[in-house]
């Protein structure tokens, strides 16, 4: 017999859960360059989270695009999609900052990279507990 997967309301796309899970560690890891700055004042740490930054954006802007598409399908998570809105705005703010001469940068720019790696924690974390709604059938 076939295996088969039944879809449920409220479950992620793949496509999507790729963009949405690589957007934690690219947050984290402009957190802890922001850190690295903080006690080193080396200029290079500033410049890797603003790439960071950067990168991660990009891609919450698409898993964002997807939580609009699948938001405006049958299934609908208001908190999911409003979070993950909160953590796309936080993180461009903190992108924004970035852009200002290193030594502007602190202390503000720790305070937003911990708020913005907070909130895709908490989006990855909504935006996956949607996977244990998937049932895979198996052979019978």
């Amino acid at each position: 017999m076939a295996e088969t997967s039944e879809r449920t309301r409220g479950a992620i796309g793949p496509i999507h859960a790729v963009f949405l899970a690589a957007t934690t560690p690219l947050f984290l890891g402009a957190l802890l360059s922001d850190i690295a700055y903080s006690k080193t004042y080396e200029i290079q740490w500033s410049n890797f989270a603003s790439w960071l930054l950067v990168g991660a954006m990009v891609l919450a802007s698409v898993a964002l695009l997807c939580a609009v598409i699948e938001f405006f399908s049958d299934r609908r998570r208001p908190i999911y999609l409003l979070v993950l809105a909160a953590t796309w705005i936080v993180g461009f703010f903190d992108a924004l900052h970035h852009s200002r001469d290193a030594w502007a940068i602190m202390p503000t720019a720790v305070v937003l990279s911990v708020i913005v790696t907070v909130l895709a924690c908490v989006a990855t974390w909504i935006g996956f507990a949607s996977f244990a709604s998937l049932r895979a059938g198996g052979v019978r």
